[in-house]
């Protein structure tokens, strides 16, 4: 089969002109962030990638880019091959007359939230008003420590069936609007947000990608990645508050202290940062590094192959003998390394209790629903089996469909 005219790229020369997409451009550090926030895709590029950037989109042809370039900064740029490269990311939309085809961007949640909707989000005030009801919160409960939550408070009727299918509607309710965050602070500052199921380890998540939030300025890009634990903190401060005058001992009461604790059992899971969690892109953001969790990995790996060198055979790739890290800044190398501790100790932790603990008390419960089941359990023991299996096995079952269908995508991805 033979190429059409429009299958051919177009040819770049000296005298080609380009039609670059509406990109944005930020400093960052040494370097510049430049993206399209219509397909969330960005790049760090140095200073003089994003002049070569700025001098293409005021309709420079490639030649005089280059001898702009030359006279500014004294060295030689490829400026031909840099144009097919910002093709390729999808930045260009025409090369002289002929037009780049472009990709199918993302779709979006919620598409028809605009800006313009949800801009009190990125509000400087509303960060101390979160503060302001979290302090008096924190008031009411040195005067009340009665009122903090146990485990307890989440049995809080006998039949365990509606404790279950309870929790977990007050669960799923709370991580929704705990994404619904993200989303809201992230559509507020122009990127438009996804939110789907995933795995993280042996946990099913929520999330809510939010890429391109990297061109917005840093205190929308910690807004976005801290909206959901301000939106848990705010839910449990005004639970607080309302616990505080209700009569102990009530139906009420006991219902607000199990909404509390549930409000609250999402925060220790943030601190681990080693399953890319809120607080993980807080970190990432912090220290300047581009993939912490990528970057960390490859140097986990480089060292568990040094580690083991001794005792295999065979010759040595290139691969394995260079340190990932090596080819980082100073600032990300040390923060890469440090993190790559983290994560490898963070995650056998995590597999452990999951073995040790999480799938025999799993199994146990599946058994106990299934042994349960019959006409000799009557009503309320055959309805308590169902609901066990219903939640249980329904929440397992989905974590194997999620995990499979996102390992899927990543395989068409990497195949694409």
């Amino acid at each position: 089969m033979t190429d059409t005219a429009a299958d051919v790229p177009p040819r770049i020369g000296p005298t080609t002109r380009v039609v670059l997409h509406d990109l944005a451009v930020r400093p960052d550090r040494d370097e510049w962030i430049v993206g399209r926030m219509a397909t969330r895709t960005f790049v760090a590029l140095p200073a003089a990638g994003a002049r070569a950037v700025e001098l293409l989109r005021a309709g420079r042809s490639v030649a005089r880019t280059e001898e702009t370039l030359r006279a500014e900064t004294g060295e030689e740029f490829d400026i031909a091959d840099f144009v097919g490269d910002l093709a390729a990311l999808g930045f260009v939309a025409r090369i002289g007359d002929r037009p780049v085809p472009d990709a199918e961007p993302p779709r979006a949640s919620l598409p028809w939230l605009r800006p313009r909707h949800v801009r009190l989000a990125l509000h400087p005030v509303l960060p101390l008003l979160v503060g302001a009801l979290l302090a008096a919160a924190l008031a009411v409960l040195v005067r009340r420590p009665d009122l903090l939550p146990g485990y307890r408070d989440l049995l809080w009727s006998r039949h365990g069936s509606v404790v279950l299918l309870s929790g977990a509607a007050a669960g799923w309710a709370l991580l929704l609007a705990h994404e619904l965050a993200h989303l809201v602070t992230a559509r507020a500052a122009g990127v438009p947000g996804k939110m789907r199921l995933g795995t993280r380890l042996q946990f099913l998540v929520m999330q809510t990608d939010i890429s391109g939030i990297e061109l917005a300025p840093r205190r929308h890009r910690l807004t976005a990645y801290l909206a959901g634990i301000a939106l848990n903190l705010s839910v449990a401060s005004s639970l607080v508050l309302v616990l505080a005058a209700t009569e102990t001992g009530t139906t009420a009461h006991r219902l607000l202290a199990a909404a509390l604790l549930l409000a609250l059992l999402p925060l220790p899971f943030q601190c681990m940062v080693f399953t890319r969690t809120d607080l993980y892109f807080v970190l990432q953001d912090l220290t300047g590094c581009r993939d912490l969790y990528g970057d960390g990995l490859a140097y986990a790996r480089y060292r568990f192959r040094r580690a083991v060198r001794p005792v295999r055979r065979g010759p040595r790739t290139e691969a394995a003998r260079e340190d990932p890290s090596t080819r980082l800044p100073a600032h990300e190398r040390r923060a890469v390394r440090i993190y790559s501790v983290v994560l490898v100790v963070g995650t056998a932790a995590c597999l452990t209790f999951m073995a040790a603990v999480t799938l025999p008390v799993d199994l146990a419960l599946l058994v106990r629903a299934v042994r349960g089941l019959g006409p000799e359990h009557g009503l309320a023991g055959n309805a308590d089996a169902v609901t066990v299996l219903v939640v249980l096995g329904g929440v397992n079952v989905l974590w194997l469909v999620t995990w499979w269908r996102n390992r899927r995508s990543r395989r068409s991805a990497s195949a694409g």
